[in-house]
């Protein structure tokens, strides 16, 4: 079986599908049309997110039995039109769940403790012990919206700490030793932080918006590794004048590219996105929470043992 891959990834994926009897093209700077030129040379597609796998891109690919996302979402794939055409749809967020996890609990830990605030005072040459006081995450309940392999990893962070974590999900019994599983309304009641890991779906687009803040009953943290398009950044810079949030860490925004290489698509910085940057109580990050070290490997490993366990392992066969 031949893999096309129109994205570069760690090493270790091409090395085991090798290993495993598979032809790899990489075609890291070819452009959309250079490979759909080349169609009838694949049949495995191997993606990031550079670029949107439409109605249009399958048709172009008869013999396409699979595309292998590295990464976590498929919202860059036309999944109801691929699994019409039964081609085999891979992702991996088994490989950095992890990396989530640990990231939003920093982000968590650093709002908290004003660490971002304090470090650039400090920098500075400026002193200031008392209005750098922070909050002990001990005693607070953790709301968690979407509770798959992201919001599992992330509960289960939170053993260490003395809280109450409780999960809302579209799917029934999904709670777990780590989270217990409310409906919506208690969850608005009774939660202190929401972190939200929740995939990109025409459910959860534009999902974090004015009414769903105001619907909570106390001001609360926000924390959001998932996906910027769910979260309507107007409502949440006015939530957060009007203290209706209290802070929040932002790894992901609604102005990325589809891609998540690039924030803007054109070169100006969004009037609510410039409000945004001057409140001291946010934390940013550039779309990295699930980008470690460890990851970039797990990511690979995933996927490729995904490909090989529904296609076989050529090199055995030939043995």
């Amino acid at each position: 079986m031949t893999i096309l891959h129109a994205d570069s990834n760690h090493p270790l994926l091409i090395q085991q599908l090798e290993q495993a009897g598979y032809h790899n093209i990489e075609a890291y700077d070819k452009s959309m049309d250079a490979i759909l030129a080349d169609q009838y040379l694949f049949e495995g597609l191997v993606i990031r997110s550079r670029f949107d796998i439409d109605k249009n891109f399958l048709d172009a690919a008869p013999n396409l039995k699979f595309i292998a996302r590295v990464g976590a979402g498929l919202e860059s794939i036309d999944v109801a039109y691929a699994k019409k055409r039964g081609i085999a749809l891979f992702s991996a967020p088994e490989g950095n769940k992890n990396a989530v996890a640990e990231h939003s609990l920093g982000m968590l830990l650093s709002l908290f403790n004003k660490l971002n605030r304090a470090d650039r005072e400090v920098r500075r040459g400026f002193w200031n012990r008392e209005a750098n006081r922070g909050i002990e995450l001990d005693g607070k309940t953790v709301g968690i919206i979407g509770y798959g392999n992201m919001g599992k990893a992330f509960a289960k962070k939170l053993r260490g700490f003395d809280v109450n974590v409780l999960c809302y999900d579209i799917k029934d019994g999904v709670g777990d030793e780590n989270a217990k599983q409310v409906d919506l309304a208690i969850f608005k009641e009774q939660v202190d932080v929401v972190s939200l890991h929740t995939p990109w779906t025409p459910q959860t687009n534009k999902m974090i918006h004015k009414d769903f803040i105001n619907e909570f009953k106390n001001p609360f943290w926000f924390i959001n590794t998932a996906r910027g398009k769910s979260v309507v950044t107007a409502d949440l810079v006015s939530a957060m004048i009007e203290g209706k949030i209290l802070g929040a860490g932002l790894d992901v925004l609604e102005y990325e590219k589809s891609s998540f290489e690039n924030l803007f698509n054109e070169n100006h910085v969004p009037e609510p996105l410039q409000e945004l940057m001057l409140l001291e109580n946010v934390i940013f990050s550039p779309h990295v929470a699930g980008w470690t070290i460890e990851s970039h490997e797990k990511l690979a490993t995933t996927i490729a043992q995904k490909i090989i366990e529904k296609f076989g392992n050529f090199a055995e066969k030939k043995l």
